[in-house]
């Protein structure tokens, strides 16, 4: 594969892994209705997150920067709904 190819194929991944997180922070920004979310889960998965976004800003990955970056975001709109209403 050609290392073009190779980044579209990241940049791919990248964008089906954060957007699956959409839905969730839509519903949970939307409904306001946390119950059911885990804040230690989310904790740390965003923890995760950030540690992959520091490591794709070491090797200057853009797919792991791009990804991770909106993941980050997404769980943490989460967290703030859940830290914010229960």
């Amino acid at each position: 594969m050609s290392p073009a190819a190779v980044e579209l194929l990241g940049f791919a991944a990248a964008t089906l892994t954060s957007l699956c997180w959409l839905p969730q922070a839509w519903r949970t920004i939307r409904t306001r209705d946390t119950r059911a979310i885990s804040l230690w889960t989310q904790g740390l998965f965003a923890t995760g997150t950030a540690l992959w976004l520091s490591y794709g800003i070491q090797i200057l990955s853009w797919p792991v920067i791009a990804a991770n970056a909106l993941t980050l975001l997404l769980v943490l709109a989460i967290i703030t709904m859940k830290l914010r209403f229960g």
